[in-house]
């Protein structure tokens, strides 16, 4: 039976893609910085542990508690929507800190097992906003945009070695806590001279062509995890898949 871990499962894409690798009957090992056993099954094939990826400490205790795995989901992450003028670098670092180098940790953390059993399989959750230019998130996308470059570049380094990197491109879900769970760093991320122009980008988010359900990208990461193909992406939802096929 295999075992997957998946970081980010408090809520929206990391929870449902714990959900159903669980109901695929794979032992999963779900991890958020504050655990709550209540939100998933009581199950001997699942644990919550905490990790918060941005810590070392917390990195190592979390990859040494679920012992060896099969599969690793970075699907931690954080939003931030804003103008980029008004965005501190600090906020632009904390970002970073986790969308890009958490999961860059967290992959090379269980790299060294995956090479020594030659097999094992790296999924990295990015956004469909690397797919096609979308106003005020510049920072979010950027963030996502390098996983998607090391993506890229480890899949090649890894091939020799039996061990798969796969993308999954989530398109837009206004359901997930994006905005929520970007707290208090999106305060005064919108001046005055941007207000007019923001006002319209968030009239078309409230009326999108189409939304990504969570169900959307707990399949596209299944198939992803899954496939022994040399496919790299898969895009997660109508509209990603619609910019996708349009590159």
């Amino acid at each position: 039976m295999k075992t997957a871990l998946i970081t980010g499962c408090s809520s929206g894409y990391g929870l449902e893609i714990a959900r159903h690798f669980h109901a695929q009957g794979w032992n999963v090992v779900a991890t958020m910085r504050t655990p709550n056993e209540d939100i998933l099954p009581r199950s001997s094939r699942l644990r919550v542990l905490a990790l918060d990826v941005t810590k070392p400490e917390s990195l190592a205790d979390a990859i040494e508690a679920a012992g060896p795995i099969d599969v690793l989901v970075n699907n931690a992450g954080i939003g931030l929507l804003g103008a980029f003028e008004a965005t501190p670098m600090a906020t632009t670092r904390e970002l970073f800190d986790t969308n890009t180098f958490g999961t860059m940790a967290m992959t090379q953390a269980v790299l060294p097992q995956f090479r020594a059993r030659r097999s094992g399989v790296v999924v990295n959750v990015t956004s469909s906003a690397t797919l096609a230019p979308m106003p005020l998130v510049a920072v979010y996308t950027a963030s996502k945009t390098a996983v998607e470059g090391f993506t890229a570049s480890l899949a090649f380094e890894l091939e020799a070695f039996g061990v798969r990197v796969k993308l999954v491109e989530p398109g837009y879900a206004p359901t997930t806590r994006f905005a929520s769970n970007g707290g208090a760093r999106m305060e005064g991320l919108i001046p005055e001279a941007y207000a007019p122009f923001a006002q319209q980008v968030f009239a078309a988010f409230a009326q999108p062509a189409a939304v990504t359900m969570e169900g959307d990208v707990a399949e596209a990461v299944w198939r992803a995890a899954n496939d022994e193909s040399g496919q790299l992406r898969y895009a997660a939802g109508a509209d990603a898949v619609a910019l996708a096929s349009s590159k």
